[in-house]
């Protein structure tokens, strides 16, 4: 993997589906990733990098799954098993309050918000890629829910389009350790440039 550093100007941190369904108690799916979210520090791992990368200026963008409705999905021909889990759990209700920010990583001054993405990507079908060329972009560093679903499928659009991709080992949780696996250390090296640990990626944005 390169050794590249994060240059301010043209890295964009991506924070994917920061919603209180995923990242809160009492959220719908939290039961599901709260074993290794807690193991690898998952809250606390994001709240260090929001912070840095914000003292840093580097650019913040959520990365925001479909927030459902009633009737998403219902009718379409082909929607994913992903998709399926949504519809029958109401996961990220717009409206609700699984379906807000954490109040952690909620938008502030100067973030960028993408279009809500339907599918696993942060890209297909959003204005996301557009939106990071117009600041001239060239890294990303891909965090947030769920490891093998969103962030992957995200990270890997990514480095389809050009992008210097990394992803953040322990600024992600999935629902198994063999997910996890799977994520970082079969299919990540793939396509990502970089795989790191918070604490590798604090002491490099250091650094810059």
């Amino acid at each position: 993997m390169s050794n590249t550093a994060y240059p301010i100007g043209t890295t964009a941190y991506l924070l994917v589906d920061p919603y209180n369904d995923f990242l809160s108690e009492g959220g719908r799916v939290y039961p599901h990733i709260e074993p290794i979210a807690t193991q690898v520090g998952l809250l606390d791992n994001l709240r260090a990098l929001d912070r840095a990368v914000r003292e840093r200026g580097i650019q913040v963008v959520i990365v925001p799954h479909r927030r459902w409705e009633p009737g998403d999905y219902e009718t379409w021909a082909h929607p994913s098993p992903n998709q399926r889990k949504i519809m029958q759990g109401h996961h990220f209700a717009r409206g609700e309050w699984g379906g807000e920010w954490h109040p952690d990583f909620a938008p502030r001054d100067g973030d960028i918000i993408a279009s809500e993405h339907w599918g696993s990507s942060g890209f297909a079908n959003t204005d996301l890629d557009f939106r990071l060329k117009q600041r001239g972009i060239t890294h990303v560093i891909v965090v947030g829910l769920l490891a093998n679903t969103c962030i992957e499928a995200t990270a890997r659009y990514a480095s389809e389009l050009g992008y210097h991709v990394t992803l953040v080992r322990d600024a992600t949780a999935a629902f198994r350790h063999e997910m996890m696996h799977a994520a970082h250390e079969l299919n990540g090296p793939t396509f990502a440039h970089r795989i790191v640990d918070t604490r590798e990626l604090l002491l490099e944005l250091q650094q810059h």
